[in-house]
C-alpha cells in the first residue's frame, strides 16, 4: 500500500457527502472519447498476454482492483484496472498519468508499494503492483506515529483534519527514514470547544461512525488512522462493500475482522492498538496523544516526545466544575490503577513538568493550557484549576493529584468491562469502611475530612434517596463525570 499515490482517479469512492474540491477541465472535448478517439497513454499493450485477472479486491471511483497472476512466472500481483470511458474530464487523464509517474519515481522505496508496469488497451488502463501490500509492524509503527503527531498538533490548534487517508501523506524523499508529510488540508476545519461538526465529509473507507451520525470532532481523525493502521498490517480494509452506502452500513454496524490471516501472526500489542482506535464510541477511543503513548507505537516507532493531549487539558478544566464528592471519588478510582495503566498520563505529566521536579507548578500548568489554542486561559482561571486539583494544598500538582483530574473514565468502562467493575469496586471500598455495601454520611465524612454538613454531597449521588450510596450509584457518578468531561462547555475563551 503506497502512501504517496494521491490520484483522484484511483481513490476509493470519493469524499463522503461530496464536498468535492472542484477541479475543472479545459474547454473543447469533454472526456477522452468525446471526439471519437481514445487517448493513447503510451503504455504497453500486451497486458492480457502477460497476466490473468483473478478475484476482485476492491472498488474505486473509476474502476476496480483485482488479484492477478503472471502467466509465465505465476507471480501473484494486484492490478488496478481503470475504465477509460469513466474518465470524463481531461484532468482525470492527467491524474492517471501522474499516479504512474509517481509510482515509477518511488520504485524501490521500502515504504511504497512495488510497481511493476502500466498497460493499456482500447478500454482500460492496467496498473500492476505487488499484491501483498502489508508493512512490517516496525515500518507501520513509524508511519502511524507520524500521522498521529500530525493529528495531535492539529487538535491542539482547534483543527480537525477530517480526511486522514494514505493519499494525503507523502514521503519527503526516497531516503530510508524519510519523514512523512501531510499534504492536503482541503477538508480541514476549526472547531470551537464543546461544539461538533454536523456535516459528512471525508473518504468513505476512512470515515468514522460519528461523522455519519453528524456529531463529530477531533476523535474522527484517530478513527481514520486506525483504519490506515489496519490496512498497513493486514493488507485489507476493515470495512468494505461495493457501494458507498454499503461501506457506511459496515462502519456503523460491524466490527473489524481480526480472525483472518495474517492477524494470528501479528503481535497482541499491535492488535490492541488497532482495536482501541477503531472503537465506535468516540468517548472511549484513544486520543491521538494517547495513541502515541501506546506500547506498540513506542516499540516499533521509536520513542519520541509526546505532544500534549487536548482531552487531558479539557479534563483538568472540567475537574473544577465537579462537586467535592465527584472529586473524591475520582481520586479513589485513580489510586486503584497501576503504573502500566497510567503510562499515557505519566507521559502527559512529564510533558507539563518542564523542570522535571516531579510536580507541576502554577506557571507550568499555565504554559501547558496556553498550548491548547482555542482554550487559552488567563492566570486566575489557571490558579482555580491548580487549587481544585491540589488536594494536599501545597501549591503544586503531584502525579497522584494529576491522575485524579485527568482520568478517561469512559475508556476504562468500555475497554474492559470486568476490569472496570473491579476497579470501581476497589474505589467504592475505600469509602465503605464497614463493608455493608453502602456509603453512609458518617463514612463519607470520615474519608473526606470535610467539616459541616455532608448531606449535599450525599444527595448528589443518592439517586433513590434512601440516605446512602450504593455501588451502582457510585459507578453512575463516576461515569457521568467522564461523559461530561469529553464535551465540556467553555466558561470563557480568551481570544
Amino acid at each position: 500500500m503506497g502512501l504517496c499515490t494521491s490520484s483522484s482517479a484511483a481513490s476509493p469512492a470519493g469524499p463522503a457527502g461530496n464536498k468535492e474540491k472542484g477541479r475543472k477541465g479545459s474547454g473543447g472535448c469533454r472526456g477522452i472519447v468525446a471526439c471519437g478517439k481514445r487517448t493513447d497513454f503510451g503504455y504497453d499493450k500486451d497486458f492480457e498476454a502477460r497476466y490473468a485477472l483473478g478475484k476482485l479486491l476492491g472498488h474505486g471511483q473509476f474502476g476496480y482492483t483485482f488479484a492477478a497472476v503472471h502467466r509465465q512466472s505465476d507471480e501473484r500481483v494486484a492490478v488496478k484496472r481503470i475504465d477509460k470511458n469513466k474518465m470524463v474530464l481531461p484532468v482525470a487523464v492527467e491524474d492517471v498519468k501522474r499516479e504512474v509517474k509517481i509510482l515509477k519515481a518511488l520504485h524501490g522505496h521500502e515504504n511504497v508499494v512495488h510497481f511493476y508496469n502500466a498497460f493499456e488497451d482500447d478500454n482500460y488502463i492496467y496498473i500492476v503492483m505487488e499484491k501483498d501490500s502489508r508493512y512490517s509492524e516496525k515500518d507501520a509503527a513509524v508511519v502511524v506515529r507520524q500521522m498521529l503527531k500530525v493529528a495531535a498538533e492539529c487538535h491542539l490548534h482547534g483543527l480537525v483534519h477530517r480526511d486522514m487517508k494514505p493519499e494525503n501523506f507523502l514521503f519527503k524523499s526516497l531516503k530510508e527514514g524519510s519523514p512523512l508529510k501531510a499534504t492536503d488540508f482541503g477538508l480541514s476545519d476549526f472547531i470551537t470547544p464543546g461544539k461538533q461538526f454536523r456535516d459528512i465529509v471525508g473518504s468513505a473507507y476512512y470515515v468514522a461512525p460519528e461523522v455519519l451520525k453528524r456529531k463529530s470532532g477531533p476523535e474522527s481523525d484517530v478513527w481514520s488512522i486506525g483504519v490506515i493502521t489496519y490496512i498497513l498490517l493486514c493488507g485489507r480494509r476493515p470495512f468494505w462493500d461495493k457501494t458507498e452506502d454499503g461501506i457506511f452500513k459496515e462502519v456503523l454496524k460491524n466490527k473489524p475482522d481480526f480472525r483472518r490471516k495474517p492477524w494470528a501472526n501479528i503481535t497482541p500489542s499491535a492488535k490492541d492498538f488497532v482495536q482501541k482506535l477503531l472503537v465506535k464510541d468516540p468517548r472511549a477511543r484513544l486520543t491521538a496523544a494517547q495513541a502515541l503513548s501506546h506500547e506498540w507505537v513506542r516499540e516499533g516507532g521509536q520513542a519520541s516526545e509526546i505532544p500534549l493531549d487536548i482531552s487531558v487539558l479539557h479534563n483538568m478544566r472540567q475537574f473544577v466544575k465537579y462537586s467535592r464528592f465527584k472529586q473524591f471519588a475520582l481520586r479513589a478510582l485513580a489510586s486503584t490503577l497501576n503504573p502500566e495503566e497510567l503510562s499515557d498520563l505519566r507521559d502527559q505529566f512529564n510533558a507539563i513538568d518542564i523542570d522535571k521536579s516531579g510536580t507541576i507548578s502554577l506557571e507550568e500548568l499555565k504554559q501547558a493550557l496556553a498550548k491548547d489554542v482555542p482554550w487559552r486561559l488567563k492566570g486566575p482561571r489557571v490558579l482555580e484549576i491548580v487549587e481544585a486539583i491540589d488536594s494536599n494544598t501545597d501549591g503544586f500538582v503531584d502525579f497522584e493529584e494529576f491522575v485524579a483530574a485527568t482520568l478517561h473514565v469512559h475508556q476504562l468502562v468500555e475497554h474492559d468491562t470486568e476490569k472496570w467493575k473491579s476497579l470501581s469496586q476497589a474505589a467504592f471500598d475505600k469509602f465503605d469502611v464497614d463493608g455493608d455495601g453502602y456509603i453512609t454520611s458518617n463514612e463519607l465524612r470520615m474519608n473526606t475530612g470535610l467539616k459541616g454538613s455532608i448531606d449535599p454531597l450525599l444527595e448528589e449521588a443518592d439517586i433513590d434517596k434512601d440516605g446512602k450510596i450504593s455501588l451502582d450509584e457510585f459507578r453512575r457518578l463516576l461515569k457521568t463525570a467522564s461523559m461530561s468531561s469529553r464535551n465540556p462547555t467553555p466558561r470563557s475563551v480568551s481570544k
